[in-house]
């Protein structure tokens, strides 16, 4: 089968990666993935919050979204002692217990501060000692006074994020921070771009919609939602690759990266919306697998569903090993089949489509 990533296609994922998108702070990523699609689409707009959204068709009277989430996990300089240390507040779902030793760049209006989080050396430790939690990790920027710290530009409320970068392992699997869920990000944008070397022409109005804010309660998606007022939605994001030592599948699920995206079960997902979406990978040998969510998804599909006067919502989810790390990993095959899923679904979509269980 003809791989659809291309050596452009993954010089912006890349890009896109490495650029900072803390949760709230997403405008420069946000002008990273805008200037990649606008060649394949007709408009585009932000909202207040900073969320982008792509648009083909936009006269069309029948609107259809494919969506993904922009935000990355990050930290905010919540105090700083008279020694110079930084103690943080998380913003989304920052792992305290991957922190230390890890190098961090805090973002100020006087440009990146270097630092770095500390902890005593292993010489100095006892097993009773406490592990890192949220009270105790801190981070050193190689000041010795609250003063000094603040002539770098750094104040309480700056962003602070990983260091960390792209890379690839054994030539396929992405690995870097923030996939979830800008790996989404990447996809929907492959499938604009698809759409239009094939020169598809869709009956409805496309809206590409790449929400902020995810991280800390769907809340840019709750917006959007509001603002578009779409009639589906197709929305991506992470599951766990449960393959990896520690962790229990019966807890967790049995997914398998590799084996391609996963289809969630749940109460917000809409049915026929689930079972066209299954029938498409069927029908296009697209290989899936299955999940089953309690109560809601905890992804921006539910505030899709839940929205306007209800949305036929559907969730489409990449395994992904370690996530909220900085070496979050997920295989490319499985990149590229959900784009095939995605672009093969909005092909066999029909103008005005209705996904009612009754027919009155």
């Amino acid at each position: 089968m003809k791989k659809i990533i291309t050596a452009k296609s993954e010089k912006f994922l890349e890009k896109y990666l490495n650029n900072a998108s803390p949760t709230g702070f997403e405008s420069e990523g946000q002008k990273v993935w805008l200037e990649y699609i606008k060649p394949y689409i007709d408009d585009h707009f932000t909202d207040n919050y900073g969320t982008a959204v792509g648009v083909i068709n936009p006269k069309a009277k029948y609107k259809v979204v494919i969506e993904a989430h922009a935000d990355e996990i990050s930290w905010f300089v919540h105090y700083i002692n008279k020694e110079g240390f930084i103690y943080l507040r998380r913003n989304g779902g920052s792992d305290h217990m991957i922190a230390p030793s890890k190098r961090v760049n805090i973002h100020t209006d006087k440009g990146i501060v270097k630092a770095i989080f500390g902890w005593p050396a292993i010489h100095m430790r006892n097993e009773k000692d406490p592990a890192p939690s949220t009270k105790n990790i801190f981070l050193d920027c190689g000041c010795s006074s609250k003063e000094e710290v603040e002539k770098l530009g750094v104040h309480v409320g700056c962003v602070i994020t990983y260091e960390d970068e792209f890379m690839i392992l054994n030539k396929n699997r992405y690995v870097g921070r923030a996939l979830d869920n800008r790996m989404g990000g990447f996809m929907i944008a492959e499938v604009a771009r698809l759409l239009k070397e094939n020169k598809k022409k869709l009956p409805f109005g496309l809206y590409i919609v790449n929400a902020v804010q995810e991280e800390i309660g769907l809340r840019g998606a709750q917006m959007i939602a509001q603002k578009i007022q779409p009639d589906v939605a197709i929305v991506t994001d992470v599951c766990h690759d449960t393959q990896t030592p520690m962790v229990s599948k019966i807890e967790q699920g049995d997914f398998t990266g590799g084996d391609g995206p996963v289809l969630t079960y749940g109460p917000a997902v809409q049915n026929n919306l689930l079972k066209q979406l299954i029938q498409v990978a069927e029908k296009n040998k697209i290989p899936f697998q299955r999940a089953a969510a309690s109560r809601s998804t905890g992804t921006d599909t539910d505030a899709f569903a839940y929205s306007n006067d209800g949305v036929p919502a559907a969730l489409i989810s990449l395994p992904l090993r370690y996530m909220h790390t900085t070496v979050e990993c997920c295989h490319k095959d499985d990149v590229e089949n959900t784009i095939r899923l995605i672009y093969e679904n909005l092909l066999a979509l029909k103008d005005g489509q209705s996904f009612k269980y009754h027919s009155k």
